[in-house]
């Protein structure tokens, strides 16, 4: 199949109920992807999001549940038991190492998957330089895997996954050994080609999320803790994990005479759903807003409140300022003279704050 009927056909969707017991906990995590969707999962190390990719992908045997590939039920405990190969799911998946073939050249790496199911040699061979081209490495056919460089290696990979006409794709942190530049021109060719085909994507890193994803899910402690749009999620982020992917601060409060409050500490806010959530007075609320949008104010400023310093951390920018309270972020002329132990007024406009439920 060439790339321009492959991406021409009906691509399947992903259904899944995944159960994994593990040594300190069970991964029970639902997911369902549309036909050519891409959705993301992130999660802290360890939360399960490796193992749930391995056992869709059929090399981590379920505990309970079942996958569903294309409408064909791949993967079940209960009777009738299903058990299908890793190699007959119509999934591939893709990791942080390329794992080519070394003594094959990377024509043959790509082409392996068509030839192996049934696909003579010289239309495999020319779908396989045609995918090549695709992910930006025309004439490269003839070269052998330890001729490549990391990023070369990895867009060799995905042209031999998607040379296999798989029904979905997993990517389990593909870019993380990637440097920043090489990471960036991977990251927008697996946009272009991922396009209408079915793909869940394991990613740390939330332009990942951004760039290729239409929906996120967060798994943490083998549990799914929040979905939705990817932008959606990482602007009312429901836990500290999602906060700090984020970028932002989350300060857990209630609501109080029609804003936040958390002991001394109280913020406003000018959104208009916020406002909403914050009209229930007492109700758990979290405020969100980023850490350059705190200000170091003086004593004049009655809407302030005090907090101490606990760390400075150089960035690019200026210095993050750890508090008790929250991040914040200044410039190396704000900072100077500040050491942990100082107390700070802080102040945040409230046309810079939203609130957000607490599950």
């Amino acid at each position: 199949m060439t790339p321009s009927e492959h991406h021409a056909g009906a691509v399947p969707g992903l259904r899944a109920q995944v159960v994994v017991e593990r040594e300190h906990f069970a991964v029970e995590v639902a997911v369902q992807v549309a036909v050519g969707e891409t959705v993301a999962i992130m999660g802290p190390s360890g939360a399960g999001k490796s193992t749930l990719l391995q056992a869709l992908a059929g090399l981590e045997p379920l505990t309970a549940g079942e996958i569903e590939v294309a409408g064909r039920v791949v993967d079940r405990v209960a009777a009738p038991r299903v058990r299908t190969a890793p190699m007959n799911r119509g999934i591939v998946l893709l990791g942080q190492d390329a794992r080519l073939f070394p003594h094959l050249s990377v024509r043959e790496n790509v082409a392996f998957g068509p030839r192996a199911a049934g696909e003579d040699a010289r239309t495999a061979r020319d779908s396989a330089d045609e995918w090549l081209a695709r992910v930006g490495l025309p004439g490269a056919g003839d070269r052998m895997p330890r001729e490549l460089s990391g990023g070369e290696g990895q867009r060799v990979a995905v042209a031999r996954a998607l040379a296999a006409s798989p029904r979905a794709v997993l990517l389990d942190e593909p870019l993380v050994a990637l440097d920043p530049a090489t990471a960036g021109d991977i990251r927008q060719m697996l946009r272009d080609q991922l396009t209408g085909i079915t793909t869940l994507a394991v990613t740390h890193d939330a332009a990942d999320a951004v760039a290729l994803a239409d929906r996120l899910v967060v798994i943490e402690s083998g549990r799914v803790t929040q979905t939705g749009p990817v932008r959606d999620v990482l602007s009312a982020p429901a836990s500290d994990f999602v906060a700090s992917i984020a970028g932002v601060n989350r300060l857990v409060g209630v609501a109080a005479g029609g804003g936040w409050r958390s002991g001394h500490r109280r913020l406003a806010s000018t959104d208009a759903a916020s406002l909403a959530l914050a009209a229930v007075v007492g109700s758990p609320l979290a405020a969100v807003f980023r850490p350059e949008h705190v200000q170091v104010v003086g004593e004049a400023e009655s809407d302030a409140w005090e907090t101490e310093v606990t760390r400075l951390e150089s960035t690019l920018a200026g210095v993050r300022v750890q508090t008790r309270a929250c991040a914040i972020d200044v410039s190396l002329a704000e900072a100077d003279g500040l050491v942990p132990g100082d107390q700070v007024r802080l102040r945040i406009d409230p046309e810079r704050v939203r609130f957000v439920s607490v599950v």
